[in-house]
């Protein structure tokens, strides 16, 4: 479904891209809200409201979260569907270099190659569109960022959602009513065709994060990381494929160098991820923290999106 959005946003045309977002993240609220009813989860709410650090971060990922999906749909509605995608291939090594420049995390070095090869890929990239690719870049470091703070509030996928939701409600509406009352909305103007397409955006960004959120506990971290890869290349080909968007060499040589990048980070993550199921295994019996010196391998990673 992430893989498949680029067809869906052209649909809303003549809508501009502020005005879809804003209809986004209103109608996100209902749905969310809708499966928050069924589901009855509403004890994370209080919980929240009562320390105030952890709802300034879920604010600062609201933000996050908006620039990103404005900028995506920007991006796919005026014709950059391929630089779009590149975002998301990027966004893993993104992850990783913020977590060495943040976190001071340690890197392996098959990690440090990745990061490497996929900083070559946007100087190529550079070169090939005679500017940087900002809106990958945008892309990219947008939804890092909304990772990383989704980290430090530990909060499950849809209690998150609306959260966030919550936050942009207000403002969204607001800006609703006053392009309503301007007469520039297209809500109304355009029948009741557009109106439903435009409502349905919020099922369009709550379905695939419910079952995101669902796959997420049946299916190992490391297949769940390869499976993430599949949207980028479905909007990658959707560009390329149905956009018709062009492909100079320069171009296929800059995503060829982020697709190397993005393999040899895939096959470091998988080998850690044996090396550590392996280690357990040889030690069981024998304390965890022993076999983690013996061996050098702490958790299983997964391949990161």
């Amino acid at each position: 479904m992430w893989g498949l959005v680029p067809l869906f946003w052209p649909l809303l045309e003549p809508a501009g891209a502020v005005e879809i977002l804003a209809h986004r993240m209103v109608w996100s609220l209902f749905f969310v809200g809708a499966a928050l009813l069924v589901i009855r989860r509403w004890a994370w709410l209080g919980e929240l409201l009562r320390q105030p650090r952890r709802l300034a971060l879920v604010t600062v990922a609201a933000a996050v979260i908006t620039v990103n999906w404005g900028v995506y749909i920007w991006s796919v509605n005026s014709g950059h569907v391929v630089e779009a995608s590149l975002g998301y291939f990027i966004n893993p090594l993104v992850t990783i270099a913020m977590g060495v420049l943040l976190l001071k995390e340690r890197l392996r070095p098959a990690q440090w190659a990745a990061v490497g090869i996929g900083a070559s890929a946007v100087l190529v990239l550079t070169v090939g569109y005679g500017r940087p690719p900002w809106i990958s870049l945008c892309l990219a470091f947008s939804f890092a960022v909304y990772g990383l703070v989704k980290k430090k509030v530990n909060l499950g996928g849809v209690e998150s959602l609306a959260a966030e939701t919550a936050i942009q409600f207000l403002p969204a509406l607001g800006y609703l009513l006053w392009l309503g009352a301007r007469g520039d909305s297209t809500f109304a103007a355009e029948g009741a065709g557009h109106a439903a397409l435009l409502a349905a955006t919020g099922v369009v960004t709550a379905l695939p994060l419910v079952c995101f959120g669902a796959a997420a506990i049946r299916v190992p971290l490391s297949t769940l990381g390869l499976l993430q890869y599949l949207a980028p290349v479905f909007q990658f080909l959707l560009g390329v494929l149905y956009f018709k968007e062009a492909m100079p060499p320069e171009r296929w040589a800059g995503f060829a160098l982020v697709w190397l990048a993005l393999a040899l980070l895939t096959w470091d993550a998988l080998r850690t991820a044996r090396r550590a199921a392996r280690a357990l295994a040889d030690g069981a019996g024998r304390p965890r923290a022993a076999v983690r010196r013996e061996t050098g391998v702490t958790e299983a990673e997964p391949a990161g999106r």
